[in-house]
C-alpha cells in the first residue's frame, strides 16, 4: 500500500509540475524601430493589439539587440555574444567595399556553427514541443536548417511579403500575405499544442524591405497626417499587419484557456531603417525615423539597437508595469530556461542572465555590471557613408562607451540624461571612460573577440566610389 501511495504521490508531483511550465511565444518583428508601435511613442502607425499587450504586461524599456538582422538571430537560438558565434553582421565582409578603409574586418561566418546548443534544442530537451514559422536566417543546408537545430516543426519563409516561397515547399491561397500566412501557421501550432507546454517562435518578416502592404491598409494610412518621420502608409500598414499578428496569438491564446500561463514576449531583430539623414547620410534611405534614439539599422547607437520588448505572462508578470534595466538578446536563452525549470546545457557558456527576476518584480535589479556588443567590421550605406565602422560597446546603467577601432576614437554617453547621444562626455569624464574601457578590453580578452587587423588602402575600383559604401552590393538592403 505505502508504494501505491509513494507512486501516486510521484505522479500527482510530476503532473503538476508539467501543469505549472508555462508555454512559450516569442514573437518578432524585423527592422521595426524603438518608436514604431504606440506604447513606445507612436502617434501615426497603429498597433492596438501590440499596446494592449503592454497595458496585461510589462515593457522593457532598454532592450536592446545587435545592430542588423543575422547577429540578433545568432545570439537569440545560441545564447552567446557574436564573438563565440562568428556571426556579427549579414553575408561576407566583401558584401561591402572596405578596401580603402584602414582596417580589414573579422572574417564572418554566414551560418551558426553546427556546435552551437540552440534554445529551440534546450527547450525540446525539457520536454516542450518547439515550432518556428519565419525567418531563420542562420543557414538552409542540410544540418543547418531549423528543423534539425531543435524545431519539432519548421517553415522558413523568405522573399517577398506576397508571393513568397517557404521551405519546405508550402501552398497557400493566391495573393495572402506573409504575416498573415505566417500568423494562421502560428494559431494552428497553437491549436494542436494547447495542452504544452510548448515553445513557439514567429520571427515575422514584417517590416523588413521590399516595403509592401496589403492595399486595404494602405488606403487606410494614406488619409492619416503624418506624425513626424513616421509619415510612410505602406510601412504602417505593414506595421498594422504584425500588430494583427500579435493579436490573433493573443486571442487564440484566449480561446484555448492557456493565456495565464503562457510566457508571450514581443519584440524586433535591430532598429529601424532610419535617422540616416540626421546623420549625414546623403541619400535618404529611411523607412521610419527613430528620434529621439540616434541613427538606425546598422548602427551601435541607440537607433540601431534599441528595441520594443514587451513581456506578458498574467499569472506572474503585474500588468501596465516597466523596467528601465538595461538587457540584451543573450539574455533570452537563460530567461526561457529559468521559467520552463530546464537545465542549461554541460560544458557550454551562456554570455547573458535570466530575466526571470525582472518579469517576477519590476523593481528589480540584475546581478551583472554590464552588456557589451563588438563589430569588427563595416556596414556600408548609399552613397558616399557608413552606418557603422569597426566599433565596439559597453553600457553599465546609464553610461555606455563606444571605442571606433579605426582611429580610436571613444565616445561616452550616460542615455539617462541624453538618450540621443548627443553629448559626447568622454573629455569631460576621463576617469570614467577609463574605466568603462578597461572593462571593455577585458571582456574582449575573455571571451576571445578576434579584432580587425590593419589594411594598406589601395586606389578604389573606377565608379566605385573610394571605398565608403557607395557600389551596387550597398544598394541592398538585405539585413
Amino acid at each position: 500500500m505505502r508504494s501505491l501511495v509513494t507512486a501516486l504521490l510521484c505522479l500527482l508531483s510530476a503532473t503538476a509540475l508539467h501543469a505549472a511550465r508555462p508555454n512559450i511565444v516569442f514573437i518578432m518583428a524585423d527592422d521595426l524601430g524603438y518608436t514604431d508601435v504606440g506604447t513606445f511613442g507612436s502617434q501615426y502607425y497603429e498597433t492596438p493589439n501590440i499596446d494592449k499587450l503592454a497595458a496585461q504586461g510589462m515593457k522593457l524599456t532598454s532592450h536592446h539587440h545587435c545592430q542588423n538582422c543575422q547577429p540578433t538571430r545568432a545570439a537569440l537560438m545560441s545564447g552567446q555574444y557574436a564573438p563565440r558565434t562568428g556571426i556579427y553582421t549579414v553575408g561576407e565582409i566583401g558584401r561591402f567595399e572596405w578596401q580603402t578603409r584602414t582596417l580589414r574586418p573579422v572574417d564572418n561566418v554566414t551560418a551558426l556553427p553546427l556546435d552551437k546548443i540552440t534554445l529551440a534544442q534546450s527547450l525540446k530537451k525539457a520536454g516542450y514541443v518547439t515550432g518556428m514559422f519565419g525567418k531563420w536566417h542562420l543557414g538552409m543546408k542540410g544540418p543547418e536548417q531549423p528543423g534539425q537545430r531543435g524545431f519539432d516543426e519548421a517553415i522558413e519563409s523568405s522573399g517577398k511579403h506576397f508571393n513568397f516561397h517557404t521551405t519546405p515547399e508550402t501552398e497557400y491561397p493566391k495573393g495572402q500575405y506573409l504575416a498573415d500566412f505566417l500568423t494562421d501557421k502560428a494559431v494552428d501550432f497553437i491549436q494542436r499544442h494547447k495542452d504544452g507546454p510548448f515553445f513557439l517562435y514567429l520571427p515575422h518578416y514584417g517590416v523588413h524591405s521590399p516595403i509592401d502592404a496589403k492595399p486595404e491598409l494602405i488606403e487606410k494610412f494614406k488619409a492619416k497626417p503624418g506624425v513626424g518621420g513616421h509619415n510612410n502608409p505602406v510601412y504602417a500598414a505593414m506595421i498594422a499587419s504584425v500588430d494583427e499578428s500579435v493579436g490573433r496569438v493573443m486571442a487564440e491564446l484566449e480561446k484555448q484557456g492557456i493565456a495565464d500561463n503562457t510566457l508571450l514576449i514581443f519584440t524586433s531583430d535591430n532598429g529601424g531603417v532610419g535617422g540616416y539623414v540626421r546623420e549625414g547620410i546623403k541619400k535618404k534611405g529611411d523607412n521610419t525615423d527613430n528620434a529621439p534614439l540616434r541613427s538606425g539599422k546598422g548602427s551601435l547607437y541607440e537607433g540601431g539597437t534599441r528595441v520594443p520588448f514587451i513581456a506578458r505572462w498574467p499569472s506572474i508578470i503585474a500588468p501596465g508595469t516597466q523596467t528601465g534595466v538595461p538587457s540584451i538578446h543573450v539574455d533570452i536563452y537563460p530567461t526561457f530556461l529559468e521559467v520552463a525549470g530546464a537545465s542549461a546545457p554541460e560544458n557550454y557558456p551562456l554570455d547573458g542572465e535570466s530575466l526571470a527576476p525582472l518579469l517576477r518584480n519590476a523593481k528589480a535589479t540584475l546581478k551583472r555590471e554590464a552588456i557589451f556588443q563588438h563589430v569588427p567590421g563595416y556596414l556600408g550605406a548609399d552613397p558616399g557613408t557608413w552606418r557603422t565602422t569597426p566599433v565596439g560597446l559597453i553600457q553599465q546603467g546609464s553610461w555606455k562607451l563606444m571605442e571606433f577601432f579605426e582611429d580610436g576614437r571613444l565616445e561616452l554617453y550616460n542615455l539617462e540624461q541624453d538618450i540621443g547621444e548627443t553629448k559626447n562626455l568622454a573629455a569631460e569624464m576621463p576617469d570614467k571612460t577609463k574605466e568603462l574601457q578597461a572593462k571593455m578590453v577585458t571582456w574582449r580578452k575573455d571571451i576571445g573577440a578576434k579584432m580587425p587587423t590593419p589594411n594598406t588602402p589601395v586606389e578604389a575600383p573606377k565608379g566605385k566610389g573610394k571605398g565608403k559604401g557607395k557600389g551596387k552590393k550597398n544598394k541592398k538592403n538585405a539585413e
